[in-house]
């Protein structure tokens, strides 16, 4: 299980590669549409295995010269080109296009149209093969062998097969009037004056010999698949979202599409959708992603964050594996489709993560707050049940009171939180800390879920359970603030290291403590200053780590980078906290950068000032469109609304907090328990229509979760 550990950078295809998603499956190609060996990470994949490495359209001996590539949808892209007139002619009358659509398995629909007066006699060849290599082999740049790969011709198909790690894979690829060979599919066209010559590709990825239960056919439409009829009914149902401000409008609209493309569904359970965690490289369940996505994504859809739980619950830990690091319990960090990682949904799964796990009780307890069944909370329940445990038993490792971790093995990731690169936890002198790492983040995580279960046994009115996580939940505050605290510094530790030193690197991960409400009040001025502070933030986001520290770096991973959804974090903390100016201020720095991106936030980008550079600096190899990313600006906006539902009490709190100079804000169709309403707001004004029934309108923001709690969690 080398998979586990790889680099979490990759290369996303070069400049103007072209990605498209559906599911798990999708797709990096140039901007020509071909996809070639010397691509390295480009190519078609399904369940984690690459079922076309190379895809070259040569016609009349040449390649197309580009004209324009298309994405209309997350699935779908035309790619436009020249074709070589067969005498060489200096501006050419023939014009490929490519319709490309990606689902199980791939399908081209290439049409050359003949602009010319007179007739031609085409040679049209698609050089073709599949590797059958594994994502991570892919995303980590190693060598694929190639010693049982075979490439048979039956029939009028391309047969690409290979026996790996206990698994056969392959690829069948067909057109109607090809003439096929090992490497390439040939075919010999004439096309009439002013006329055209059309063709469908066709590739179907086997597992064991078996194909997907829908398959592109020539037949069928690729349009009318299950996959596209998800995604046409997600952009009907999620919200209108309207603003004045027309980039802030796109960003959000791009958002929803994006999330929408990010989802993925459990075969045994068609109707449940959980989220992945972003492409390419990342098209999988990912425990702490999937959740805090889908947290952040509660104002576009909330089913999306029951998929979520009902999905990671299945999964959930049962035995103690020191090979995928699983203890009975846990929530996994990541799962996965290919034979090196594993089967996913249902099959091998990697648990090597602190933060998943009371990240999943925490938010069964927020949805219950925006009105989720009660059968579907009672049968979540014992699974939420089931994680305090591991954290009590599991996570916590020497009963200090704090959840720490460390790999059982040489092969999983060396750092379980969400900044795991091998070296993202340093002390401020650049030194790297040495596990067991106790962050700061996970510990308030934890606070959550035991706030969560206290408040989800009042409603319930077990009164003894209630008091026992208030209990808790009150001892670890206070042990927090006294172990994390930086009295000098004036800020909190990022960790706690082997030898329970303070890590004292200043970062963006203490804004995470203001979001779930772990940090004391008279810290909190504190904390904002320095996350506000020229060194933190750059004017367009947060960084990971101060500018002032001894690991800083622009355009590392997560020592100095800016990550989108990081920053929504720290602004709804500085929100909870009150700082509303401040959260407002970093909202704003956040859509200004989104407009650089054309609405798409990127998985993250380099952390220079906003005064170095007009906009902000791409990373070279982020993923886009990731999952908490597309999610930052939906946070973003519910923050900013000030909008926190809560059936458990009856109420809904709206107290908007918008930029008179972005108009109004408008969202209609907005699911709220079992009703859609409809939200607008102006400056400090704001009202809801269609309120479900018994729910009553506070236009104040909501008093904190812990406030009163068990008696005394919240003193």
């Amino acid at each position: 299980m080398t998979a586990w550990n790889a680099d979490t950078e990759a290369d996303v295809g070069g400049a103007g590669a072209v990605t498209l998603v559906e599911g798990s499956s999708f797709c990096i190609s140039s901007h020509s549409g071909d996809i070639s060996a010397e691509g390295g990470t480009n190519g078609a994949f399904y369940r984690d295995t690459r079922i076309v490495s190379r895809w070259v359209l040569r016609i009349n001996g040449a390649l197309r010269e580009p004209l324009v590539a298309q994405r209309p949808d997350a699935f779908e892209a035309a790619f436009v080109g020249r074709a070589k007139w067969p005498d060489g002619r200096f501006d050419s009358p023939l014009v490929v296009r490519q319709q490309r659509h990606i689902g199980p398995g791939l399908q081209d629909d290439i049409t050359l149209q003949n602009y010319s007066s007179e007739a031609v006699d085409c040679e049209i060849e698609l050089l073709v093969d599949a590797d059958q290599a594994d994502l991570f082999d892919v995303k980590g740049g190693r060598p694929i062998s190639e010693d049982s790969l075979t490439r048979t011709v039956k029939g009028a198909e391309l047969l690409v097969e290979t026996f790996r790690n206990g698994q056969r894979r392959g690829s069948a690829v067909r057109a109607a009037g090809a003439e096929v060979s090992v490497d390439a599919l040939r075919f010999k066209a004439h096309i009439p004056a002013r006329g055209k010559w059309s063709t469908s590709v066709i590739v179907v990825p086997l597992i064991n010999g078996a194909a997907p239960s829908e398959p592109f056919t020539e037949a069928g439409l690729p349009r009318h698949r299950t996959g596209v009829q998800r995604h046409l009914a997600w952009e009907e149902n999620v919200p209108r979202i309207s603003v004045g401000d027309r980039n802030i409008e796109e960003t959000l609209q791009r958002s929803q599409s994006d999330l929408g493309s990010l989802r993925i569904f459990d075969a045994e359970h068609p109707d449940r959708a959980a989220v992945a965690a972003g492409a390419p490289w990342f098209m999988a369940l990912f425990g702490r992603d999937s959740l805090l996505s889908s947290y952040m994504s509660l104002l576009v859809d909330s089913t999306l964050a029951v998929g979520t739980l009902q999905t990671l619950a299945t999964l959930q830990g049962s035995k103690v594996d020191p090979d995928s690091e699983e203890e009975p319990g846990r929530i996994p960090h990541e799962v996965r489709l290919g034979v090196t990682a594993g089967l996913s949904l249902g099959g091998t799964a990697y648990y090597g993560t602190a933060d998943a796990t009371p990240l999943f009780v925490s938010l069964l307890g927020e949805l219950s707050r925006w009105g989720l069944s009660d059968d579907v909370i009672d049968s979540l329940l014992p699974h939420a049940d089931r994680a305090l445990e591991w954290i009590e038993k599991y996570g916590d490792r020497d009963g200090d009171g704090f959840v720490e971790y460390l790999r059982p093995n040489t092969h999983g990731l060396v750092n379980q939180g969400w900044k795991d690169s091998w070296d993202g936890i340093n002390f401020a002198d650049g030194r790297i800390a040495e596990p067991p790492i106790a962050l700061c983040e996970v510990q308030g995580y934890v606070y959550a879920a035991y706030v969560s279960r206290s408040l989800l046994a009042r409603s319930a009115g077990d009164t003894a359970t209630e008091q026992n996580w208030a209990d808790r939940a009150a001892a670890l505050k206070e042990a927090f603030n006294a172990k994390f605290w930086l009295p000098d510094k004036g800020y909190f530790a990022i960790a706690l290291d082997k030898d329970k030193i303070p890590v004292d690197a200043c970062t963006s991960n203490m804004g995470h403590s203001l979001w779930v409400g772990i940090v004391d009040e008279e810290k909190a001025a504190s904390v904002v200053e320095r996350l506000m502070s020229p060194e933190m933030f750059t004017g367009w986001g947060i960084r990971t780590l101060a500018s002032d520290m001894g690991a800083y770096n622009p355009v590392s991973y997560h020592n100095g980078s800016v990550w989108p959804h990081d920053s929504a974090i720290v602004a709804t903390g500085l929100m909870r906290y009150g700082y509303v100016a401040e959260a407002k201020r970093l909202a704003r720095g956040i859509f200004d950068a989104a407009a650089h991106f054309d609405g798409q936030l990127p998985e993250l980008f380099c952390g220079f000032d906003r005064s170095e550079y007009h906009g902000p600096v791409p990373y070279p190899t982020a993923c886009s469109p990731q999952a908490w990313a597309a999610a930052a600006p939906i946070q973003l906006a519910r923050i900013l609304l000030r909008l926190d539902p809560d059936f458990t009490r009856g109420v809904v709190h709206l107290a908007p907090f918008l930029a008179e100079d972005k108009g109004d804000f408008r969202a209609d169709n907005v699911r709220l328990g079992h009703s859609r309403i409809s939200i607008t707001a102006r400056g400090t004004e704001g009202n809801i229509e269609g309120l479900p029934p018994g729910m009553k309108l506070l236009k104040e923001p909501r008093p904190p979760l812990d406030e009163n709690l068990g008696g005394q969690a919240g003193d």
